[in-house]
Formats: structure tokens, C-alpha cells, sequence
């Protein structure tokens, strides 16, 4: 049985995760030059948030923290503190330390004071600096009105909130009206009340004029209205605090309406408070639409999400097997049993992409992470860096936002370093000092594309060409086009770095990248302009469970090719094909001439053939607008697999991404078209070990 403090406590972290990218968003905004109340107070709230639920737990560190980043926020929130470049990035600092405390309690670590310290000192010397300009009156603010603060009219019993010195009391109408989700979120009005009232004197009332009849009420409706009249001298701020966690959860009005040390509140403030004895108006003025809610969410364990992901995989391999059975038995296709067929692969098409819908997120969170890195790799190396975002709302496999995170950060932090030039280097070439990074996302022909760019130098294809020969990479005499060139960087041990730093010069590169990306079915392409920059490309599929594919054959073997690689089939004639060179050939596809790329003699299924006549073609597209015509004996089917991954057993296989198994039972291996395409006329053969595999 589930430790319910312990749900309570895991709940606590997953909305710290949301307060904190609504922090970061927030701080976003205003290094955006988005500068208003409500950004403002959204990064307030954010921290206090935080604040107020470590408290519920006693992390004293973490609450500790926050409190003086809050205070902090509070200064600009007041207009005491100007957003300037400096504080901004002291700001951003404190998000991330936010982050990091956040997640040492949720793994139970302890917090290293000494990284709290600096931090600590220069928030405390930002409000001491404050406060010491504050206390500086001129003589021209000793003025009678000045110096009227009555001591003996002082409430010495208001609370911890009210001392000598505080502002004159005020008077504050609030009008407090919660919806049915207020409740579905645990929260309890009795307690926000209490603490009305803990502020000063409160006179609390409540309105049940629109409580139905008891046969026509509704158990999960509600129709309850509060009206507080509150005598403190608290400011406007602290009231709004109390209802910070029901922030559109309930109808909510504050509204100041009186400021003065006379404890009684005159008659003629408007209140129009309903006693609990009063008979109801029997036509009340109609109460406003309440403001929209946000539609209500629940919180999974990813491991129950993974579980029905397998078994919808198990779902789809049993409609194959259906479906293959209906055809061996010679089912007709216009038969009832056919038809009730067809609405039973309608419905398992509609279940998966309900249920990949559920595990697809956006890459908000991750690209947040980078805004960090960007960051902390500047200010190592000293380069002032601009990141821009673009694409945040593009949803992918939340399995892919894990494992794209650490060849992401790899590839941000070279743009830092490799990609973009020092600050004089840029003010010599007559660019900006600030450097820009962008990172952006999108969907594309069935795929994620995600890109790394920068405003640098671009890739310095001299030097790399001389490090690579220097290294026996490369023969000295070989010719290299520049995409060839460019590719040198993904070799094992490359490394462009003229010094070793905290985050390059290591000898661990962008070969790492490539493999952690390959893994996940990825692929990586650049694309540079010397003096503008480059533009790392990282295609990805959307998701690791199940794809649209089409069944091919090979002599006896099935393999599946994604229908969102191939743009058409072909049936080849003899005079399609041409021959260049000893062994390669080309296909003619409406006057253009495309590579003809024999599958079975690449895949080490067949001889090479010596004849393309009557032989059936597919075109399929790279990432780069390449193509190729990839011959095959036989297009079987068309029909949605689920993906098996071959990295345990066999590692990366060049031309394979991945096998499934077919409705027989039959394993089938999924092709990698943009490997292929990187393979046609090289006469690479796939070592074969696949046919084991197959």
C-alpha cells in the first residue's frame, strides 16, 4: 500500500516542474523586453509557490532560498529594482539554482552551501542597497504629515505582519467565489478564510442566494459566494498571496476602498453583503459568466503509460495477424466479416494514435534545459550569446525528449564554443558583440527536426581537412567535396579545439553525438556558410512504438520500408537504366537521373542482378532532397508495424533502423532509407549477420 504523504510529496515536485518552466518563461519574457505587472507577477508567484509548499514538507533549504529570490522579484515587482542585463542574468542564475535545489531534495541529497553563498550575498546586497537608499531622507521629507503616525492608536496584537511602521490600515472588499475544480484540487475555502482573517479584522460573510432547492441540487455543483470586509494594514499584495494557489480556481475580487487609522469603517462604503438570515432578492441582479477554467488534468506514472504503449503494440501485431488470416483463408473482400475487419483496424489505428498522443510532449521542457547551457558555457569561455527558441509547442515521444537531451547539450555547447567567434572576432568582421544561437523544432514529412544554428564563422574546412590528415584520418591526396568535409567532424576523436576547456577540447566529439542520435533512429546533417555560421540538423522519428510501413520482399525475405521515405513506385524497363562506372547505375525518373540501388545485393541477400528489366522500383528521399531507386522483387502490403529495436543485440546495423514482427510471426527488419541513400553507389554490403537476425 502507497504511502499517501509520499503521493503527496511526488505530486509536490511535479508542479514544482511546472512552476519552474513557468518561471523560466516568465524571466524569458522580460529579457524579451516584455516588462508588465502581470510577467512580473507570474515569476513572483512561480517562486512563491515553491516557497509555500517546501514549507508544507520543512525543506528549509530550499525554502530558505526561495524566500530571498521572492524578495528579490518583489523589489522590481515594486518598481525598486530596475530589470537591467545584470540582474536579469542573476535572475536566470537563481532559476537554475531553484531547479538544482528542487531536484537534490526530490533525490534526497544534501545542498552544498557554498554554492548557496555567493548567490545568497549578492540577492542580501541587493536588498540592503535598497533599503540603505530608502532610509536617506532629504529635510525636505520632515513635513508635519510626515510625522503623524499615531503610536497610541497602534494595533501591538494585529500579528507577525503588522509592526510598528507598517503602512496605515486599509480596508479591502473581497468578494470570493470557487468553482467545483477548487475542491477536486484539495484546497479547502475554510482554510483561506482562516487566513483572511489572520491578516486583521475581517468580517466575513457568506451568500446563499443561489443555493437551489434540495431536490434539484447537485452534489458536484457549487453555489456559494464569500464577502469579506478586511480592516488591515497589510498591503494589497499580501491578501492576493492568500489565493495564490487557487489562482483560477475561483471567482476573486480585491478592491481597496479605504486607507486610515480609524479603526471604525464608516457606513457609507459600499458592501452589498447579504446576512445569512436574509431572505434572498426574488430577482437578484444576474452574476457574471465566470472566467474559464483550465481543462482539468491527471497525473500518470509513465510506467502505466508504457505498459498500455506495449499493449497497444501487442493490439496492432494481433489485427496483422487477423488480417493475414482472413486473406489465407480467402475471405471476400465485399463479406460482412470483411467489412467488420476494416472497422476493427479503423479502431486500432484510432486507440494507437490516442495513446501516442499521451505519451507525445512538447519540447518545451528540453529546450528550456538548453537555455542553462547556453548560459553557463558563456560565461565559462566569457562570449555574450543570444538563445532563441522557436518551434517550443512541437510534440515528440517523451522517450525521445530523454534520450535527445544529452547529444542536444553536446551540440549547444560546441555552437558556444566552435561555433561562434570571440567578441572582437565579430566586431572585425562587422557583426553584433552578442552572438545568437537559435534552437528550433517542427514537423516534416512524418519526422521531428530539430536544428542547432549559429551566426558564426561557420565551419573552417582548411583546418579541418589539415586535422583530419594530421590525425591519418584521411589520405593527404584525397578529393572531398564540402558536405564530405564538413562530415570529418563526426569522426571518433575529432576535435577542432586549440585549447582544453570545461566544455570542449577533450577529445570526446561530435562522433558521440551521431551515435547517441543513431540510437533512437535519428540522423544528423550540417549545413555551413563560412562568415554566417552553421546549422546542425537532427531528423528524428516521432515516436519509438509503431510506424506506417510498406512490406517488400527480397526473394523470401519481408522487409518493411516507411511510407514517409517513398514518394512513388516504379516498374524499370531496360532502357531506364544506365550504367556509370564499372558496376554503378542510374535510373531516369522524368529527365532526371537518380542512383539505382540493387536492396539484395546491399543487404547481402542476392547476387547483384545483371538485368533491371521489368524489376519494380522504389524512389525514396533522404533529408536533403536526395533520392535513390531501390529495387525489389515484390510489394506485399501496406499496414502500420510496431518498431523492435536491434541495438542490444546487434548494435547499429548500416542500412537497418530497426525489425518488427509480422502478422505470420515473421520477423521483419525495417530499412533505413536516408542510410541507404548515404550507401548507393559505394557497393557497401550489410554484414550478414541480418539474415540471422531476419
Amino acid at each position: 500500500m502507497s504511502d499517501p504523504l509520499e503521493d503527496i510529496r511526488a505530486s509536490f515536485f511535479v508542479e514544482c516542474d511546472e512552476l519552474l518552466e513557468s518561471l523560466q518563461d516568465g524571466l524569458q519574457a522580460i529579457e524579451d523586453g516584455h516588462l508588465d505587472g502581470e510577467t512580473i507577477n507570474k515569476v513572483f508567484r512561480a517562486v512563491h509557490s515553491i516557497k509555500g509548499g517546501a514549507g508544507a514538507f520543512g525543506l528549509d533549504d530550499l525554502v530558505g532560498f526561495a524566500h530571498s529570490f521572492e524578495n528579490t522579484l518583489d523589489d522590481m515587482r515594486n518598481g525598486r529594482l530596475a530589470a537591467t542585463p545584470d540582474i536579469l542574468a542573476l535572475l536566470f542564475q537563481c532559476a537554475d539554482i531553484l531547479s538544482d535545489l528542487v531536484d537534490s531534495v526530490r533525490a534526497g541529497k544534501d545542498v552544498d552551501p557554498q554554492r548557496l553563498a555567493p548567490i545568497l550575498a549578492k540577492l542580501h546586497d541587493l536588498q540592503d542597497g535598497h533599503r540603505d537608499a530608502e532610509d536617506e531622507v532629504s529635510p525636505d521629507d520632515f513635513t508635519p504629515m510626515a510625522l503623524s503616525l499615531d503610536l497610541a492608536n497602534l494595533d501591538m496584537d494585529s500579528g507577525p505582519d503588522m509592526a510598528i511602521g507598517d503602512d496605515p490600515e486599509k480596508v479591502f472588499l473581497i468578494t470570493f467565489c470557487p468553482a467545483p475544480e477548487l475542491f477536486q484540487s484539495g484546497n479547502e475555502p475554510l482554510f483561506l478564510l482562516r487566513s483572511v482573517a489572520d491578516l486583521g479584522n475581517a468580517e466575513i460573510t457568506c451568500d446563499i442566494s443561489d443555493v437551489p432547492p434540495i431536490e434539484t441540487l447537485l452534489p458536484d455543483g457549487f453555489h456559494l459566494t464569500w464577502y469579506i470586509r478586511l480592516k488591515t494594514n497589510v498591503d494589497q499584495h499580501a491578501v492576493e498571496e492568500i489565493f495564490d494557489f487557487v489562482e483560477g480556481l475561483c471567482q476573486l475580487e480585491i478592491e481597496q476602498t479605504l486607507s486610515q487609522k480609524d479603526a471604525s469603517i464608516p457606513d457609507d462604503i459600499p458592501m452589498d453583503i447579504k446576512p445569512l438570515d436574509a431572505k434572498a432578492d426574488p430577482n437578484p441582479a444576474p452574476k457574471p459568466d465566470p472566467a474559464p477554467l483550465a481543462n482539468p488534468t491527471i497525473r500518470v506514472d509513465i510506467e502505466r503509460v508504457d505498459r498500455l504503449v506495449n499493449l497497444v503494440g501487442e493490439l496492432v501485431i494481433n489485427q496483422a495477424m487477423l488480417s493475414q488470416s482472413f486473406s489465407a483463408l480467402g475471405v471476400a473482400p465485399n463479406s460482412q466479416a470483411a467489412t467488420e475487419l476494416e472497422d476493427f483496424q479503423q479502431l486500432t489505428r484510432n486507440i494507437q494514435d490516442s495513446v501516442m498522443m499521451i505519451r507525445a510532449q512538447p519540447v518545451k521542457s528540453l529546450f528550456q534545459r538548453m537555455a542553462r547551457i547556453v548560459r553557463e558555457s558563456a560565461g565559462d569561455i566569457g562570449k555574450t550569446v543570444r538563445f532563441v527558441t522557436t518551434g517550443e509547442t512541437t510534440e515528440i515521444d517523451k522517450t525521445m525528449i530523454e534520450r535527445l537531451a544529452e547529444p542536444l547539450t553536446h551540440m549547444i555547447r560546441n555552437a558556444v564554443d566552435h561555433g561562434l567567434e570571440d567578441t572582437a572576432a565579430r566586431e572585425e568582421a562587422g557583426k553584433p558583440a552578442q552572438g545568437t544561437i537559435t534552437l528550433s523544432a517542427s514537423h516534416r514529412s512524418g519526422r521531428v527536426i530539430v536544428e542547432v544554428s549559429d551566426d558564426g564563422g561557420g565551419i573552417n574546412r582548411e583546418k579541418v581537412r589539415q586535422i583530419a590528415e594530421d590525425k591519418g584520418l584521411i589520405p593527404t591526396d584525397q578529393a572531398l567535396s564540402d558536405n564530405e568535409i564538413d562530415n570529418l567532424l563526426f569522426l571518433p576523436g575529432f576535435s577542432t579545439a586549440d585549447t582544453i576547456s570545461n566544455i570542449s577540447g577533450r577529445g570526446v566529439g561530435m562522433d558521440v553525438v551521431k551515435t547517441a542520435i543513431a540510437t533512437i533512429g535519428g540522423r544528423i546533417s550540417i549545413v555551413s556558410q563560412p562568415g554566417q555560421g552553421s546549422t546542425f540538423s537532427i531528423s528524428l522519428p516521432l515516436t519509438l512504438a509503431v510506424l506506417d510501413g510498406m512490406i517488400i520482399k527480397i526473394g523470401s525475405e519481408a522487409l518493411v520500408v516507411p511510407i514517409s521515405a517513398i514518394s512513388e513506385t516504379l516498374a524499370l524497363q531496360a532502357n531506364d537504366v544506365q550504367r556509370i562506372g564499372p558496376s554503378d547505375h542510374v535510373v531516369r525518373v522524368r529527365d532526371t537521373l537518380i542512383p539505382l540501388l540493387d536492396l539484395g545485393a546491399v543487404l547481402g541477400y542476392s547476387a547483384p542482378r545483371a538485368c533491371f528489366d521489368d524489376t519494380i522500383v522504389l524512389v525514396v528521399d533522404g533529408e536533403d532532397g536526395q533520392q535513390a531507386a531501390v529495387v525489389i522483387d515484390e510489394i506485399e502490403d501496406q499496414r502500420q508495424v510496431v518498431i523492435k529495436g536491434l541495438e542490444d543485440g546487434y548494435g547499429h546495423v548500416p542500412g537497418i533502423a530497426a525489425a518488427t514482427i509480422l502478422g505470420d510471426g515473421q520477423i521483419a527488419l525495417i530499412i533505413d532509407p536516408s542510410d541507404l541513400l548515404n550507401r548507393a553507389g559505394t557497393g557497401k554490403r550489410t554484414p550478414a549477420v541480418l539474415q540471422a537476425a531476419g
